[in-house]
């Protein structure tokens, strides 16, 4: 609660508290008035003096907000309605208008400075903080609605590769939005890493995939699938796969082995030729 108080002086009271609700920029009825001196009539019925009229007006914190705003608009030129609302959740101040992209900004930058000033100076000097959220023609509701479907698929992609995926900064607004939307979500968890301005979320997975032992992994017994064995292999194809029979040992011998053993001339005049001359 902020007091504002100060003197008018006019030529009669009922002008003395129109100033006044138009400094104060409310109207008369939210104004305590104290008449300190009306104007005497003199001779003849003319007028002496003025009237001097003390106005005191108490602002509430959603006065000191939305009248802190409409001097953010008056000075950037946008000629934007401002609608207020108190909840138990605090102060919604709505700004509407059709020429509210600049108080908007790049991903609601803009917009959230603007809530920040307004909330220091609503709540400064004073220990019961209230909570002041500054939206303009609904743009909170579709920025959340994004978000949380960014978490899902983010989520969803991270059950799937069980690998950890980092999101771009954020404010504690937008933060607060990916984290709640995640809590709903089973086999995922998140968290915030950094600082601000540059705060992110972070998204992982509550059953994370392990990773295989190198030596596991080229081990071709251990290995996931392992290696087909030689006679399960498929056929060449200049072969019928029906007359396919399982490779013997011989056709896997080195070359090597395969000239060592090949026929020599000489073994065949052994056996032809040379023993074939002899009368046992």
């Amino acid at each position: 609660m902020s007091e504002k108080k100060q003197v008018f002086t006019a030529k009669s009271i009922e002008e003395a508290k129109a100033m006044a609700a138009k400094e104060f920029g409310t109207d008369e009825s939210n104004i305590s008035f104290t008449v300190i001196e009306e104007p005497k009539k003199g001779l003849f019925g003319k007028v002496k003096g003025e009237a001097r009229v003390e106005a005191v007006y108490e602002q509430t914190k959603a006065d000191i907000a939305a009248d802190y705003i409409k001097g953010i608009l008056k000075n950037m030129d946008i000629g934007s309605e401002v609608e207020v609302t108190e909840n138990a959740d605090g102060i919604l101040i709505d700004i509407l208008g059709d020429t509210t992209g600049a108080v908007i900004g790049r991903r609601g930058e803009t917009l959230d400075a603007i809530q920040y000033l307004v909330s220091m100076a609503a709540n400064r000097g004073d220990k019961d903080y209230v909570r002041i959220t500054v939206d303009c023609c609904g743009y909170r509701d579709k920025r959340k609605a994004i978000l949380e479907e960014l978490a899902e698929k983010i989520a969803k992609t991270v059950i799937r590769t069980g690998r950890t995926s980092t999101l771009e900064p954020m404010n504690p607004y937008e933060r607060r939005i990916i984290h709640s939307a995640v809590a709903n979500i089973e086999g995922v968890t998140s968290r915030s890493v950094g600082d601000e301005p540059f705060r992110k979320v972070v998204i992982a997975s509550t059953n994370p995939r392990q990773r295989r032992d190198k030596r596991d992994y080229n081990n071709r017994d251990n290995r996931e699938g392992g290696y087909k064995k030689d006679y399960e292999r498929r056929p060449r194809r200049d072969k019928n796969p029906n007359e396919y029979t399982p490779r013997s040992m011989d056709m896997m011998k080195t070359s090597f082995e395969k000239d060592y053993k090949r026929p020599k001339p000489e073994d065949n005049l052994i056996e032809g030729d040379l023993y074939g001359k002899i009368d046992i």
